[in-house]
């Protein structure tokens, strides 16, 4: 069946599914703040900053007023950074009328509340203006996806009906959707990850192989389950396409920005000039903040990640810390009490 769905934030992931939901029959419009942006989309039906070489559908609809997106949308789909969420739930909330299944596919943890974004989202919009918040997470690239290149991810949520019909919204020939009811297995996962995909990046700048990159992210997935299962979370999640499938996906692809961003600290450039020079927003350097921050709360080891703080905002070298992570007390590999 048709629906009208609103899709804020026109970045590369929001626009690559745009254009899934578009192809698959739907009615897409899809707001954001920067007006040239927008009538790129309309005029030329691109959006060349973010996907260069991608052809957009011509009936997505690009809009400059969040009323214009969301009124009368059977669902809304959150595609803006982490910073940006609860902003935007905000101004969602001061002009829906109806209401929609509320969707998101950003991956971070907000910084100083440690939230995850379906937290923020639930915070921010009523129970009378929503329906089901659901997470739509997992291994992909906007890039591929924006190509048809096969791509399965999840959509998690406490209600069943509302992921399957998040599942049934985006599935095609190209696009293959599970359901998860563990959100928190997910958001944490998807947002982690990015940590871990910033290590491995550093570990290729820095030159070493494939045994270093095996290392950095089987440990990674680790940490990551340690604190998800201290958070809630079900730690078979950890296994599946939000856990190692994004982390495998992540750390070891030149269209993962937070690869990019590590490649570039292992090669010597400072923090500054990395992210001046990637154009898009690294969601991992501010995760690495917010992770820290909940694993001391949380007591929770996480060595790679106090690693890669340490080295964002501590100025450690990136040389010495990658020999000082390596003589660490020797550990039990197998330790399921995940400490």
């Amino acid at each position: 069946m048709k629906q009208k769905i609103a899709v804020l934030g026109p970045g590369s992931w929001g626009t690559a599914l745009a254009q899934v939901l578009s192809e698959n029959g739907h009615e897409v419009k899809i707001w954001g703040n920067n007006p040239a942006q927008i009538d790129e989309i309309n005029t030329y039906h691109t959006n060349r900053h973010y996907l260069p070489d991608i052809k957009l559908p011509d009936d997505i609809a690009a809009v400059k007023d969040i009323r214009e997106a969301i009124e009368g949308a059977d669902a809304v789909l959150f595609v803006v950074p982490t910073k940006a969420i609860r902003s935007v739930a905000q101004e969602f909330t001061k002009y829906v009328k109806n209401k929609p299944v509320i969707i998101h596919a950003s991956k971070g943890l907000e910084q100083d509340t440690h939230k995850r974004i379906s937290e923020i989202l639930i915070e921010e919009i009523p129970a009378d203006k929503r329906q089901a918040v659901v997470v739509l997470s997992g291994p992909s690239h906007a890039e591929e996806v924006a190509v048809h290149d096969i791509t399965t991810i999840t959509a998690a949520s406490e209600d069943e009906s509302a992921a399957k019909y998040v599942q049934q919204l985006f599935m095609n020939d190209y696009f293959r959707i599970y359901t998860n009811d563990d959100v928190i297995g997910v958001e944490t996962g998807a947002a982690l990850k990015n940590i871990i995909a910033i290590g491995a990046g550093a570990i290729h700048g820095l030159g070493f192989g494939d045994d270093a990159k095996a290392a950095i992210m089987t440990r990674g997935l680790a940490e990551i389950s340690r604190l998800g299962v201290a958070m809630g979370a079900n730690p078979l999640t950890f296994i599946g396409l939000s856990g190692v499938g994004d982390l495998i996906v992540t750390c070891t692809s030149v269209h993962s920005r937070n690869w990019r961003a590590g490649n570039l600290l292992g090669k010597g450039h400072s923090l500054d000039e990395v992210l001046e020079n990637m154009g898009m927003i690294v969601e991992g350097v501010a995760t690495t903040k917010a992770a820290m921050e909940l694993a001391q709360r949380l007591n929770v080891e996480m060595p790679i990640t106090e690693t890669i703080y340490r080295v964002l905002y501590e100025n450690e070298d990136i040389n010495v810390a990658a020999k000082n992570i390596m003589l660490r007390d020797g550990k039990v590999e197998n330790e399921f009490s995940l400490k």
